[in-house]
């Protein structure tokens, strides 16, 4: 019984995706941030998209920053299925 390598229990390549996971994020959220939520901003009550409330009696709402977050995890789940929908093709081709 010998000693297999990393690559062969698959652990560096998901250290790799973890570390992109974690990079891609702060990317994407700087994309909503300064890019997507401005172009929303003046459809926004008073223009501020991330302290933007409804107000129901005495329940305030905060939906801007929902909102923003709602954007980040949409496309963050987007990507993530392009990428495991290509990877998951290339696993069938390559076992025929």
């Amino acid at each position: 019984m010998g000693t297999r390598p990393l690559y062969e229990y698959k652990v560096i390549p998901l250290a790799i995706a973890m570390i992109m996971g974690i990079a891609s994020t702060a990317l994407i959220k700087s994309l909503v941030d300064n890019i997507i939520m401005p172009l929303i901003t003046p459809f926004v009550p008073d223009g501020a998209w991330k302290t933007a409330t409804l107000e129901l009696g005495p329940i305030v709402l905060g939906w801007g920053a929902f909102l923003g977050e709602l954007i980040n995890f949409i496309i963050i789940a987007f990507v993530i299925f392009l990428i495991a929908k290509k990877i998951l093709k290339e696993e069938k081709v390559t076992k025929k």
